[in-house]
């Protein structure tokens, strides 16, 4: 891993930026965490976060620390929130942390941190990040204790996905197969908003989705009734998006 220290930009102690990467792999909604590990060999786990460069924009800095500490890049992130509060410093074993690993001289009493999220397919390619780097992917519902006030931002970020999804579905149907059945569909937008959705409900809603084409395809070699194809048409979601803006 780059140290951030090995650069001669200065490192403001009171700005930080804060990364919650959501990861959907089929299954689970999961969050990208990092290792926090002290002098002495403990660790504790956070969100790939970093104080600022002084000479960076706040965008520049998410990309720099999303790829310092995990090996991601050109991901395409959203800025959702500034935390302050004073209680943010209180922790002395982050606080020792953070100022060995940025070499700060002094006490930092107080630090702003501006949070982004984004959401991912886990591909074989996102898979192995732990080989490299100290970075894994958690299940939303298996997060256990944080480092600093890292529980509150992916609360508040999950709340701001929900929110974009509604009204850019394509963020989540840009993440299925090319060719998806309904039952996927559901599946996904059930893990996304933690809500069971009624199945005849959920195909009235489908209906009601344009641009969610049924092909004449369906599931083969399946001990069930096979389920017809659906295909995502990217025009019919232009022309819809148009109506509602």
């Amino acid at each position: 891993m780059n140290n951030l220290n090995s650069s001669s930009l200065h490192i403001n102690p009171n700005v930080s930026v804060d990364c919650v990467i959501f990861g959907y792999d089929g299954q689970n909604l999961n969050v990208l965490l990092v290792r926090q590990t002290s002098a002495e060999g403990d660790a504790a786990i956070k969100l790939p976060g970093s104080l600022i460069f002084d000479e960076e924009d706040l965008d520049e800095s998410a990309q720099r620390v999303l790829r310092e500490l995990t090996g991601l890049s050109s991901v395409q992130m959203q800025q959702f929130h500034a935390f302050g509060s004073k209680d943010r410093t209180q922790n002395p074993d982050d606080m020792l942390w953070l100022t060995r690993f940025h070499q700060l001289s002094g006490n930092v009493k107080r630090i702003v941190t501006v949070a982004y999220w984004a959401l991912l397919k886990i591909s074989s390619r996102l898979e192995p990040l732990s080989t490299r780097y100290e970075a894994s992917w958690v299940p939303l519902e298996k997060i256990s204790k944080l480092a600093f006030d890292h529980n509150q931002i992916v609360e508040r970020a999950i709340g701001h996905l929900r929110q974009y999804a509604e009204q850019n579905p394509i963020l989540l149907i840009e993440l299925l197969p090319r060719k998806f059945t309904a039952l996927q569909l559901r599946s996904f937008f059930e893990v996304i908003y933690e809500h069971e959705y009624d199945v005849r409900n959920f195909h009235k809603k489908l209906s009601q989705m344009n641009y969610v084409v049924p092909l004449d395809e369906y599931e083969v070699g399946v001990s069930h009734r096979a389920a017809r194809y659906y295909k995502f048409d990217k025009v019919k979601y232009n022309q819809y998006s148009r109506r509602m803006s």
